[in-house]
């Protein structure tokens, strides 16, 4: 069996009050040091429509950088996936200082 580094997740239902109501999504809010294969195939194992992978800036007026992958590409773009990261995001605490 082979073992990975553990990285949190949280799986979370968009648009809803309900639990298994609403768009499924996976958040790993601390995402810094995966690969762009590495994501994919989190992805890919997760098998949701979206998983979002949230890292660090590289922009200094920018806090956070989200990238979206669905099971077989990474988005440029989604809605429902940033919504739900950010508010993922603020239940868990952030700090949105930029400090």
């Amino acid at each position: 069996m082979l073992l990975l580094p553990n990285y949190k997740f949280i799986q979370l239902d968009v648009f809803t009050d309900r639990a298994f109501a609403g768009n499924p999504l996976a958040v790993f809010p601390e995402a810094e040091g995966l690969t762009d294969e590495r994501m994919q195939q989190i992805a890919r194992e997760m098998n949701l429509s979206e998983t979002v992978f949230v890292l660090p800036s590289e922009k200094e007026d920018v806090l956070r950088r989200l990238r979206i992958f669905t099971p077989s590409s990474e988005l440029p773009f989604a809605g429902h996936p940033i919504v739900g990261a950010w508010n993922c995001l603020a239940r868990e605490g952030v700090d949105w200082s930029g400090s």
